[in-house]
């Protein structure tokens, strides 16, 4: 079993920023990817940005050069630096992580209990 838990979710004005921290721990026995999800009130779970063990990224295209996705290997970390924060960047923000576990080396998704950020205009 893996765990994800996440951090730095609260309040902010427009045009602030702020970070979000994920620290996966468990039966990890390698990491293929971590990313961020969020999901506003009544809308679907939306891909924010993802890294992949080999170092690249995407983003989707609403946080394009406000936000940055950053992973610390030797943590099991992931970050998400939000910058420059919309109204619209309101929601639910969810870590993610797809991991070789440990105890059956078998491919596994795991997801974390989600921080909201609620940005204020």
């Amino acid at each position: 079993q893996v765990h994800l838990v996440e951090s730095g979710g609260g309040l902010v004005q427009a045009g602030g920023s702020r970070r979000l921290s994920c620290a996966a721990s468990g039966s990890i026995f390698s990491i293929n990817s971590m990313g961020w999800y969020r999901q506003a009130p009544g809308k679907q779970r939306e891909l924010v940005a993802f890294t992949t063990s080999g170092g690249s990224t995407n983003y989707a295209d609403s946080v394009k050069g406000r936000f940055t996705i950053s992973r610390d290997n030797a943590k099991n970390a992931v970050y998400l630096q939000m910058n420059s924060l919309k109204s619209e960047d309101t929601a639910v923000y969810y870590c993610t992580t797809e991991v070789v576990d440990g105890s059956n080396y078998k491919l596994q998704t795991y997801w974390g209990q989600g921080t909201q950020v609620t940005v204020s205009s």
